[in-house]
């Protein structure tokens, strides 16, 4: 059943609905493509975006009612990291896992193939390493910074880190612009079927099932929305569970000039999860205080910040909670979970504060495929 009409009915019927060009911007189309908007009342109005930094300004200015959004960019916002501070809103995950950490193949033929080899290569050469990310305070960043890390590579002295857009991340390591980024399905992969890449580190091999995209808005959007609000989410919730058992129909409409703008072939998924019963769906509290942990470890935090009551006014759980009712959703027993990360780490978001400042360093390679 949709909210159609009486007081459930949306407040905003067209949502101007902003998206990179990546796999896991899928939820968004195929809820758009098959019609699941309208079956809630609405119209979803796709953009496709140039980059994270215009997604996070259009938020802010209202240009976007919703969007396609790196987990940590929303929380940097409204914590002031890099722009005016704002109030935003986490409606919903839109996926887990599904990203790539990819070093180039001239590091590859030096025998630099996982974490220990790339950092015994950068330790025996004079020459200062550069690695891309997609936003400073993005899921890539931070992916990026704690593998770095956890082989004893310091992201911040030890190498030279740049912002890329996702879609240009392959002609710049073509060009000798960096020795590896981190970034979103197709990009690493479309890498590595170009002969560019070398070697592909999902980052599953990070923080198991870690969550990724969000369905990101500004706070008052839901304010004065609410009702939009649950229709949005209770329309893409029925098209992750879609995406979860169609990934070849997923491809070939995600592949199309108009979204990603790739090859089928490149379209894989790492191991992505759109839906996973709810799992990848629900806005963790835990998984939003990890990324303020981490942007505190960095120093784009310069104190510790209040994590439990942030994470409570970001992440929007009734809203998910009302939505996940109406589309048979399961809900968790618990707004935090638990996870192993790599280097043995256990986030819970019991301690926060213990968990900023602790180093995580790691011995066990990490493993990796590598390009025949």
């Amino acid at each position: 059943m949709g909210w159609l009409t009486g007081s459930d009915k949306p407040e905003k019927e067209e949502v101007h609905i902003g998206f990179m060009p990546l796999t896991d911007c899928a939820p968004l189309v195929m809820a758009s493509v098959l019609e699941l908007d309208k079956k809630y009342g609405l119209r979803f109005v796709l953009r496709r975006e140039a980059s994270w930094a215009g997604v996070r300004d259009k938020l802010a200015s209202g240009a976007l009612d919703a969007a396609h959004a790196l987990y940590g960019m929303i929380y940097g916002v409204q914590l002031g990291i890099g722009s005016a501070p704002r109030d935003m809103a986490v409606l919903m995950g839109l996926n887990r896992n599904g990203q790539t950490i990819t070093l180039s193949k001239a590091l590859a033929e030096r025998g630099a193939v996982d974490g220990p080899s790339l950092a015994r290569l950068m330790q025996s050469d004079e020459r200062r390493y550069t690695f891309a990310q997609t936003f400073p305070t993005g899921t890539h960043a931070m992916w990026l910074y704690y593998w770095l890390a956890a082989h004893g590579i310091h992201p911040l002295r030890d190498a030279r880190t740049i912002s890329v857009p996702p879609p240009q991340m392959v002609a710049n390591m073509r060009a000798g612009e960096m020795d590896g980024f981190c970034a979103g399905d197709p990009w690493g992969r479309r890498a590595m079927l170009d002969g560019v890449g070398g070697v592909s580190i999902p980052t599953q091999e990070i923080w198991p099932d870690h969550p990724e995209k969000v369905l990101g808005c500004s706070l008052s959007f839901v304010q004065e929305h609410p009702n939009t609000c649950r229709a949005m989410v209770a329309a893409i919730l029925e098209a992750c569970r879609w995406l979860d058992t169609n990934r070849e129909q997923m491809a070939d409409v995600l592949a199309a000039e108009a979204y990603v703008n790739t090859s089928k072939e490149a379209i894989g998924g790492c191991g992505i999860a759109f839906h996973d019963d709810g799992e990848a769906n629900f806005p963790y509290l835990s998984d939003g205080m990890w990324f303020m942990t981490q942007h505190r470890r960095w120093g784009l935090l310069k104190e510790d910040p209040d994590y439990l009551s942030v994470a409570k006014a970001v992440n929007q759980i009734c809203i998910y909670q009302d939505a996940a009712t109406m589309t048979g959703t399961p809900l968790p027993h618990s707004v935090m979970r638990s996870s192993t990360l790599l280097g043995g780490a256990v986030w819970d978001g019991e301690n926060p504060q213990a968990f900023a400042a602790a180093p995580a360093m790691c011995t066990d390679s990490v493993q990796s495929c590598t390009a025949t």
